[in-house]
């Protein structure tokens, strides 16, 4: 289309004030890059491809001998052009072949083979593929096509796929079966990735947690299903040999399944376990944090401290405790994690696993919430009262600052009964949410969230903000309260990893 310019001379009712606003949506048009014709042209190549460019210069030459068209180019490599690639070859009912590709109107040329032209496939090269080319997207402009892109039908669910970087028989086999279900399922949306890409070994340990599957790349992952290792793993299944009867007809009833209720595409799931994992571990350590039994023994230990006239070593014996319950927990919670991560295993096993745990955390959550109105009655989850004078013996003995550290070690050990509930439950959230490094990190920030009370505790005694006698004075007119906090995180904990492991995301 072109826009004569020259109107602006004439008296027909076409004024230079309207001239300049067509010529500024014009200008506009083309400043945002929007397609100015309507016919347009995909064009799919591979870089070092010498046919390729061939067909790219005809295709040019025919642009600037006025015949108006945009193309489009996608490198089929690239995960964008390759997904995109196999969905046109879906809805044009056209086979995998050679580079270059081409798509316009009706009509779509893989390698030298033309779909479209006719009832049958038909084979076309040199001149004869040039005139063929060119009467294509003569009729796309005299039918005034759209886009090959309208063609494709919206996407309901994506399924990714991890390839090796270099070719191997389980990766050509795994896409046949990828390709397979996208020509019966042209709304299935494939995300392509090769292992060599950054980030991409990463991320697929994190989607083989997610499903509970072991083994090396090529993977497929779709719905509540993932191909690895030569195995097909579905929800509370045992892993089944693939390719198989069995295992073919499983992944089919799951992208059905998939497309059906429109499931999230599994690194969509990926992200929110993630996001949710990270606010349950910083959510969880604060609670915890608020810990009348820690706080018992760190105001005994200032307060011995205070006594004995070393009120310089205050600041640095409460960091170096707190220091000393740091290096404990994470690195027991570590050993845990790893322990956990190991043995759960595939989903079959690690489902009831985490159920179990959940619902155990679901009762003692609300067992400590009664403390709220019933502190004391029947019994506390806190330390037994017979480790208590050997607590306080101990304690009371320190008055160095290494004192104060092994003091702190230990009441990891001591002090396990009334600590440890909120952190299984994370250890177990981690374990199948995070990997190896995730994990690590994600413990370093629970424990420094879990120490922050008892440096402010140690920091206003130090500075004369508070006395040890009024800091414990505090602790005991709130211990209903703190047991109700410890005891509602721990239940709110049991009921998200349950509705996460019946929504697929743990």
């Amino acid at each position: 289309m072109h826009i004569d310019v020259r109107r602006s001379k004439d008296t027909d009712g076409w004024g230079k004030p309207r001239v300049r606003l067509v010529v500024a949506v014009w200008a506009l048009v083309l400043a945002l890059g929007l397609p100015v014709w309507g016919t347009e042209l995909l064009f799919f190549y591979d870089e070092g491809c010498p046919h390729c460019k061939q067909v790219e210069a005809f295709l040019v030459d025919l642009q600037r001998t006025g015949l108006e068209f945009t193309i489009q180019r996608y490198e089929i490599h690239t995960s964008e052009g390759w997904e995109l690639l196999m969905k046109l070859l879906s809805v044009y009912g056209a086979a995998l072949g050679p580079v270059p590709m081409v798509f316009v109107g009706d009509v779509a040329m893989v390698g030298d083979t033309f779909y479209g032209l006719g009832p049958e496939p038909r084979a076309l090269s040199g001149a004869a593929q040039e005139m063929a080319l060119e009467d294509a997207i003569l009729r796309a402009q005299a039918a005034d096509v759209p886009s090959p892109l309208t063609k494709l039908p919206p996407t309901a669910t994506q399924a990714i796929l991890i390839t090796r970087a270099e070719l191997c028989p389980a990766c050509i086999e795994l896409e046949d079966r990828v390709m397979q279900l996208m020509e019966v399922h042209p709304d299935l949306g494939v995300k392509r990735i090769a292992l060599d890409e950054p980030g991409t070994l990463a991320t697929f340990e994190k989607l083989r947690r997610l499903y509970g599957a072991r083994g090396e790349a090529p993977g497929l992952f779709v719905g509540d299903v993932a191909v690895v290792g030569g195995q097909l793993y579905a929800p509370r299944r045992e892993p089944q040999p693939f390719p198989s009867p069995t295992a073919d007809a499983a992944l089919e009833e799951a992208v059905k399944r998939a497309i059906a209720s429109r499931a999230a595409s599994p690194l969509d799931r990926l992200a929110l376990r993630e996001k949710l994992t990270l606010g349950a571990v910083v959510a969880g350590a604060a609670l915890d944090s608020i810990n009348p039994c820690d706080f018992a023994v760190l105001v005994l230990l200032l307060g011995t401290l205070l006594v004995v006239g070393k009120r310089v070593k205050v600041i640095w014996a409460g960091l170096a405790f707190a220091a000393g319950i740091f290096i404990a927990y994470f690195t027991i919670g570590f050993l845990l994690y790893s322990v956990l991560g190991l043995t759960v295993g595939t989903r079959a096993f690690r489902e009831p696993f985490i159920i179990v745990v959940s619902g155990l955390a679901i009762l003692v959550g609300l067992w400590q919430m009664k403390d709220l109105l019933w502190y004391g009655k029947w019994f506390s989850i806190e330390v037994p009262d017979r480790w208590k004078p050997s607590v306080k013996k101990i304690t009371a003995s320190v008055a160095s600052v290494p004192g104060a550290f092994v003091i702190g070690l230990l009441d990891s050990l001591f002090l396990a009964p009334c600590t440890s509930g909120p952190y299984i439950v994370i250890l177990t959230l981690l374990s199948q949410t995070a990997t190896r490094w995730q994990g690590a990190g994600l413990l370093l920030l629970y424990n420094f969230i879990f120490i922050l009370p008892m440096i402010a505790i140690t920091l206003m005694v130090h500075f004369g903000l508070t006395t040890t006698a009024r800091a414990e004075r505090w602790r005991k007119a709130r211990l209903g309260k703190l047991h109700f906090a410890t005891g509602l995180m721990m239940f709110l904990l049991g009921v998200g990893m349950i509705v996460g492991v019946r929504l697929g995301y743990l």
